[in-house]
């Protein structure tokens, strides 16, 4: 039987792969802060399915912590075949803030732990197969700010690891939200002058990723509408780009595209 470790595990999207996975039949490993969510939810998923769930406690800017996840995807008696990296929040900070603590933060948690966790998988898989799973953002093709910076790293990470890997029978896999309903995003109180057309559920980004993964695609954009933007954002000029991306962030009070929080 297969088993899969998902960051962020308890929630939002990180929460929406869990139960798809659950439901094929998947035993998981969820990585979280919170030991009573997880505990909760490891419960959930076990009673629902039938299936086996570990649980790990860590906060992915710390260190240690991301040391104790890559313990486990390295522990050659309890192999893993998908390993999906989706602890993240949004960054509200400006780039010019003098304090830069929510920015290193960020960097933490959603570079140096997925570059970590990353590296882990595709060290662990190599040879015998399996599927890495990086959560993006498509503010990837935006000027947003420091979280679609950071998005902007992400993708780049997992489509040159998916080069490195090519042949190992390992495959990485970046996945580019648009605007996603979340847990994370209703806490925060977040306004937004987007039509509701352009919002997506959890789960949608969880199916299509899913099936991406398998068929071995290095990018995948959850639904038609956008991929059709995602289209029009690589090929639009840099100035229409930036003013664009100015509008949306002058409209919004919350990061737009966010995953949950580890």
């Amino acid at each position: 039987m297969a088993t899969a470790l998902i960051t962020g595990g308890t929630s939002g999207i990180g929460a929406a792969f869990a139960r798809q996975l659950a439901s094929e039949g998947v035993d998981l490993v969820l990585v979280a802060r919170d030991a009573g969510r997880l505990k909760t939810v490891a419960d959930e998923l076990h009673a629902a399915a039938g299936i086996r769930v570990e649980t790990l406690v860590a906060d992915l800017a710390d260190r240690k912590d991301v040391a104790a996840v890559v313990a486990r995807i390295e522990d050659a008696e309890r192999p893993l075949d998908i390993v999906i990296n989706n602890a993240g929040s949004g960054v509200r900070a400006p780039l010019t803030t003098a304090d830069v603590a929510v920015h290193e933060h960020a960097f933490e948690v959603m570079c140096r732990a997925i570059l970590v966790i990353g590296g882990a998988a595709g060290r662990s898989m190599r040879g015998r197969g399996g599927r890495i799973i990086n959560i993006s953002s498509l503010q990837t093709y935006l000027a947003t700010g420091s979280y679609a910076a950071i998005k902007a790293w992400v993708t780049a990470y997992s489509q040159s690891l998916a080069v490195e890997l090519r042949g190992t029978g390992v495959t990485s896999t970046v996945v580019l939200p648009g605007w996603v309903r979340t847990e994370w995003h209703e806490r925060a109180g977040g306004r937004s002058s987007l039509p509701g057309f352009l919002w997506i559920e959890p789960e949608t980004v969880a199916r299509v990723a899913l099936r991406d993964a398998r068929r071995g695609r290095g990018v995948s954009i959850p639904s038609v509408r956008y991929r059709v933007l995602g289209w029009f954002a690589r090929h639009l000029p840099l100035v229409l780009i930036r003013r664009i991306s100015a509008s949306i962030s002058s409209t919004r009070s919350e990061p737009s595209a966010v995953t949950e929080k580890s």
